[in-house]
């Protein structure tokens, strides 16, 4: 650790202004970043092409593809070593998951429980905060985190822990309209990103290790009228539902907590689903257990299933399936998602048809032989929870990938991403009755024995996300949870767990600047421009830092 970088750090930190305390403080004087909140409204139309503004950032991964990646490029592997902290405002809060939205000159932010923040993003001064009040108490498996927002028109959308849609106004943080998503008595919370698509705002949620039962909502973006639900787990009677044994259906999981893709030409949203419950524990639900670890094609203008995919059948080691979906083109112009999973492999799919195509191990796994031509695992023997612990599991309960921000560099043509290599004991215990307010978890899969270093560690992947060839590694201590950012200045940015935010040569691997932030970072890296110069920033700890080269 740099003492020095500390030091300043520090010293940047204790200047910053603090956070206005009221629910929503206009700016001084009404202006934002000197543009009078020009950059409004933000439109469908601007949304659909987003990757044409890079100088924003309009969505949770960038663009409906989420690539994470933009097309600036001042900053470049010949001056990233003078990137330096440009300024740093103080969230107060800890696990801050945010990925920021930018609109010409305004950043916003959320931040735990369920805040949002916008702060002038040439200077990071706080223009207005919302500060929401549960209305409950409320379950939640993982901190109280929130990842971001949704903005159209000149309206933010919210979901909070308390299972709520809000709907602000993005000059002033006054809130339009709330919305009840589902009931968090019954353990249904809300962490994710909304995506907001043509007139719709598309809604995850969360609490599968509170034994909820999926789903995947839209919502009107002008009213809030819920406009479809598509359930991901289905009731007896409907397709799916014959994986299911007994009623355990009513408390299946499947929950929906990350920010999905969407691609306008086929009208589809592509979105994960996490793991069944009781999570460790399969003995009472017998079966595939649909629509868990799975991705889902759905229309968008009814929520219609398209098609579905099941990465983990019968999952019985937390190995959720929200993890973001990429939407690219093959070289012969063929339309695929590809996803880096929680189980270890990498899937190529057709975006059309689900068609599978391939499956790779990225990290050691040790609970499939193989995927077969259909996709489908063949197990291992030995690979399941035991009553003792089974300690022979691999990868570890937190996946080779979980829900950190992959990033796709069309001029590399390589998609980037964080993976954990770890193992972890499993065990599980007499499966439990649901109870509001009580985990469903069936057993355990983070206690147990310490391993040793080299059975805990992390990288960075650069990958052909065609052939899943993989073309560098860069390998850090720990296992990450940051997101990765790639850039046309072939950059690519991310950090460790200790706060060490780097870049890379995206072409290379080679490290070519980093900068010690003291603290966890569990956040991904964005890139804007601000008063036309490019600016990245992260969050590290509590406190959201901009960078900038002089």
């Amino acid at each position: 650790m740099r003492t020095t970088t500390t030091v300043v750090l520090v010293m940047l930190a204790l200047s910053v202004q603090a956070l206005p305390t009221a629910q929503a403080v206009p700016p001084k004087g009404g202006s934002y970043n000197g543009r009078e909140g020009s950059g409004l409204p933000v439109t469908a139309e601007r949304l659909l092409n987003a990757s044409a503004e890079p100088g924003n950032w309009l969505t949770y991964s960038g663009d409906y593809k989420s690539h994470h990646y933009s097309t600036l490029n001042q900053i470049t592997t010949g001056n990233v070593h003078r990137l330096k902290a440009k300024w740093i405002f103080q969230m107060h809060k800890t696990k801050v998951e945010t990925t920021p939205i930018v609109v010409d000159g305004v950043m916003y932010v959320t931040r735990p429980q369920s805040d949002v923040i916008a702060l002038d993003a040439e200077t990071g001064r706080a223009l207005w905060t919302y500060e929401h009040r549960l209305t409950t108490r409320v379950y939640v498996c993982c901190g109280e985190v929130n990842r971001g927002l949704a903005i159209l028109g000149t309206t933010l959308y919210l979901t909070t822990l308390d299972a709520q849609l809000v709907a602000l106004d993005a000059r002033s943080g006054r809130v339009l309209w709330k919305k009840q998503i589902a009931d968090p008595a019954l353990n249904y919370t809300a962490t994710g990103a909304p995506l907001a698509v043509k007139d719709k705002i598309i809604v995850g949620i969360a609490g599968a290790e509170g034994g909820i039962r999926g789903f995947l909502d839209a919502y009107d973006a002008r009213t809030g009228e819920r406009l479809w639900r598509f359930w991901t787990v289905p009731a007896p009677g409907e397709p799916g539902s014959e994986t299911w044994g007994g009623d355990s259906w009513k408390h299946g999981g499947a929950s929906t907590w990350l920010t999905g893709s969407y691609d306008p030409d086929l009208n589809l949203l592509y979105w994960g689903t996490g793991n069944p419950g009781p999570d460790y524990n399969g003995d009472v639900r017998p079966g595939d257990n649909l629509y868990s670890c799975s991705l889902l094609a759905l229309d968008l203008d009814t929520g219609k299933l398209k098609w579905h995919f099941q990465f983990t059948p019968h999952d019985t080691r937390d190995w959720d399936a929200t993890q973001i979906p990429v939407l690219i083109e093959s070289a012969a112009g063929r339309k695929l998602v590809v996803v880096p999973s929680r189980n270890g492999f990498y899937y190529v799919l057709d975006r059309r048809t689900g068609e599978f195509l391939l499956a790779k191990p990225f990290v050691k796994q040790t609970w499939a032989k193989e995927i077969d031509k259909k996709g489908r695992p063949v197990m291992n023997p030995g690979q399941e929870p035991t009553p003792e612990g089974n300690e022979s599991i691999w990868p570890g309960v937190d996946g080779g990938n979980n829900w950190m921000s992959p990033s796709y560099h069309p001029g590399t043509k390589l998609l980037y991403f964080n993976a954990r290599e770890e193992r972890r004991r499993f065990f599980k215990s007499d499966a439990l009755e649901f109870r509001p307010g009580e985990a469903f978890f069936g057993g355990g899969g983070g206690g147990g024995a310490r391993f040793r270093p080299e059975e805990s560690w992390g990288k960075l992947i650069a990958m052909a996300p065609e052939t899943g060839e993989i073309k560098w590694e860069h390998r850090i201590l720990a296992p990450p949870w940051a997101g990765v950012l790639s850039t046309a200045g072939d950059l690519v940015f991310s950090a460790t767990p200790a706060g060490n935010f780097y870049a890379l040569d995206a072409r290379t691997g080679k490290e070519l600047w980093h900068f010690n932030g003291g603290d966890r970072v569990f956040a991904a890296p964005i890139t804007f421009l601000s008063r036309g110069k490019q600016v990245v920033t992260i969050a590290i700890g509590d406190l959201l830092v901009a960078f900038g080269v002089d």
